[in-house]
């Protein structure tokens, strides 16, 4: 993605609360993944959970990355990450990898904040940003994800279930909505007779905890497999070389013999003695 480009993403993440990245999905990868989530879904018996949050016709895979190679490319693609990496920071972490499909006759999903069960007042830092991968159409009538725009400034969640003003986020089959976990969000309701299926790539900050249990949801040998970026976001590396650290070495270095980042201690006496503090100091 060009700089202008990201800067403009950026700037519509900070003013609004959300952006499209129009067509950024090879649409091999799009049909392909569609084609696997029916496998997936088959395979392991998916059906709605029922509840009022999840949905009675929503669909939901959780835990991707342990369903086959072809959703490692997902948390790893380069102009979403680009994003992501820009409202967070390099040092991100994959919160949780799942699927959405919106069945005909589903309601609106209530409006939230994906950092609500956070205890930090706001308006704050950005501690979470997501995206959601269309991979078919989503319109205002198939269940296209609404949002308030603006809403990640201000100083309180939705109170849940509360009817909100929102505005539906319609985009192409093949593009990314990419938002912070602060703006007031659902899935929509589906009046039409298809099926809206969505990939939800979600992130957190480095000093976050997960959503999914990267660590114990997926086997180690799998992990062993992954290219080293997607390992580091799935939280084997060491964030600002001290949190998530085993004995001052990295989970990749404990674990797989992988070189990892000096630790902060370590390494602070050949920095700029102003730049970083270890903790407890």
């Amino acid at each position: 993605m060009a700089p202008d480009e990201l800067a403009a993403h950026l700037e519509r993440i900070e003013r609004d609360g959300y952006t499209i990245l129009e067509g950024v999905i090879d649409d091999d990868l799009r049909l392909a993944l569609l084609e696997d989530l029916r496998r997936i879904e088959i395979e392991i018996g998916a059906r709605p959970a029922g509840n009022s949050f999840e949905g009675a016709a929503t669909t939901r895979v959780y835990n991707l990355l342990a369903h086959g190679p072809l959703w490692q490319k997902v948390p790893v693609q380069p102009d979403v990450l680009a994003v992501i990496e820009g409202v967070l920071d390099d040092g991100c972490l994959i919160s949780s990898l799942s699927s959405i499909a919106i069945a005909s006759g589903e309601v609106a999903q209530p409006i939230h904040a994906d950092d609500q069960l956070m205890p930090i007042a706001k308006p704050h830092p950005p501690t979470v940003c997501n995206s959601m991968w269309a991979l078919t159409e989503f319109t205002e009538a198939n269940g296209a994800t609404r949002v308030v725009p603006g809403s990640h400034l201000r100083d309180h969640s939705p109170p849940y279930g509360e009817p909100q003003q929102t505005i539906a986020a319609e985009m192409a089959a093949g593009s990314v909505l990419v938002w912070p976990g602060s703006l007031w969000h659902g899935g929509g309701a589906n009046t039409t007779d298809t099926t809206r299926v969505g990939i939800a790539m979600n992130y957190c900050a480095g000093w976050i905890r997960q959503q999914e249990n990267q660590q114990l949801g997926l086997p180690v040998e799998l992990v062993r497999t992954f290219e080293p970026r997607l390992r580091t976001l799935c939280g084997y590396d060491v964030y600002r070389g001290l949190i998530g650290h085993i004995d001052k070495r990295s989970p990749a270095e404990v674990l797989f013999g992988a070189p990892g980042p000096d630790n902060l201690w370590d390494s602070t006496d050949r920095r700029d003695p102003g730049s970083t503090r270890p903790a407890g100091s």
